[in-house]
């Protein structure tokens, strides 16, 4: 396979990753690293190679893709806001920090505008100081609407 997706996408760099891998379908989890390390998502044509690679299905490596919130299938913003969805943040609030985020962004979970992609995570490790937030490689705790305002605010002015 050659490059020529028209998107920054290179399927002779993904046939290198897969190689690095003898590809094996076990290593599936690492090749998809290896990609998104590459071209920082993977891409739908990047499904499609893989699974003819390790003699997959497309639904076996789509499983595997949205499963992990890591494995993005579109291009990410530069900043990455992860707000936790799992049982103990939402005892403390996070539907609504939620519904907050998303109103003052103008997006929806899964999207990305003016270089912030918005997503749900379960579980930052951090359930004493619920809601959690992350942002990049930090995480936040006890985020309210209005420190969740500070940190995109932040964000903003390190454009």
């Amino acid at each position: 396979m050659s490059n020529g997706h028209g998107n920054g996408y290179d399927a002779d760099i993904t046939a290198s990753i897969v190689s690095r891998f003898d590809a094996r379908p076990e290593q599936l989890i690492q090749i998809l690293h290896g990609v998104v390390e590459r071209f920082g998502y993977v891409p739908e044509a990047a499904i499609r190679q893989l699974a003819e690679a390790l003699n997959l299905s497309r639904a076996d490596v789509h499983g595997v893709v949205s499963y992990y919130h890591d494995f993005l299938t579109g291009k990410p913003g530069r900043h990455r806001v992860k707000i936790c969805q799992a049982e103990a943040c939402q005892a403390m609030g996070s539907h609504e920090l939620t519904a907050h985020a998303t109103g003052s962004l103008g997006m929806a979970l899964h999207e990305t505008k003016d270089d912030i992609t918005l997503e749900p995570v379960y579980c930052l490790g951090n359930c004493a100081c619920s809601p959690a937030v992350m942002i990049g490689d930090r995480v936040y705790g006890r985020v309210t609407a209005e420190r969740f305002d500070e940190l995109i605010g932040g964000l903003e002015g390190n454009d």
